[in-house]
């Protein structure tokens, strides 16, 4: 349907977004896919780019679409159901749910431990802590962005070995560390900074769930301490007891 066989009164921007959202809900447009060029649109409903940009930031706001930089619009998959629990582990939460998990180290550095986070691990205020920062998707859409702490002296090169199997658990598998469990989590809400909207391509503004969490191995020991935040329209959280 264009826009001349729609009724007057509707803003010409509503009736774009309405015309792509009606897209999304009958599978013309899968989720995941990326969706025509901004000319395309303009040209489908003979209106101006302008008219799309606007159509296409309603249904970023809601959500429903995401815009990568340089690459194009794409239709946001539905949201991932993330199931908090005593062994969660983001890949097998992510490949349950038919996507393809993928970790990306960011940044990291050799920091002194505050009291807070010394005593999460275990260790003395001032000891020497790894931080990695690591970015995690589901296939091309980036979930959350993740800041871990581990002792320095313990995981020595942890940060080189994440970067090759990008995966947490692979990683502590490195060091012989078979199974770990949550000992802690914690969940609040918050308003996306600058430095997260750009990682996450979230606008400005746009909610995120921050979790601090605590794993320890089998006897108990802590093993690292995290502060995740996520894209709070692509999760939703599901508290498993037991």
């Amino acid at each position: 349907m264009t826009i001349q066989d729609k009724p007057t009164g509707v803003a010409l921007w509503r009736q774009v977004a309405d015309g792509i959202e009606r897209g999304i809900a009958d599978g013309r447009f899968p989720a995941g896919e990326k969706l025509p060029g901004e000319t395309d649109i303009a040209e489908t409903y003979r209106v101006n780019r302008h008219t799309v940009r606007r159509a296409l930031a309603t249904l970023a706001e809601r959500g429903l679409v995401r815009a990568e930089r340089g690459s194009g619009t794409y239709v946001e998959a539905p949201k991932l159901s993330y199931p908090l629990r005593s062994r969660t582990r983001f890949s097998e939460i992510v490949g349950a749910g038919g996507r393809e998990p993928r970790g990306q180290l960011i940044g990291s550095l050799i920091e002194p431990a505050t009291r807070e986070l010394a005593k999460n691990l275990g260790l003395k205020t001032g000891a020497p802590l790894l931080r990695l920062d690591a970015l995690r998707f589901a296939d091309r859409t980036p979930i959350c962005v993740a800041t871990n702490w581990l002792s320095a002296e313990r995981f020595a090169e942890a940060a080189p070995i994440y970067e090759r199997v990008r995966s947490m658990t692979k990683m502590l598998a490195h060091y012989g560390i078979k199974d770990y469990r949550r000992r802690s989590t914690r969940v609040t809400a918050a308003i996306v900074d600058a430095s997260d909207a750009a990682k996450l391509d979230l606008a400005l503004g746009r909610p995120i769930l921050i979790v601090d969490s605590t794993d320890v191995d089998a006897d108990g020991t802590p093993l690292l301490t995290s502060r995740s935040r996520f894209a709070a329209e692509r999760v939703e959280f599901v508290v498993e007891n037991g």
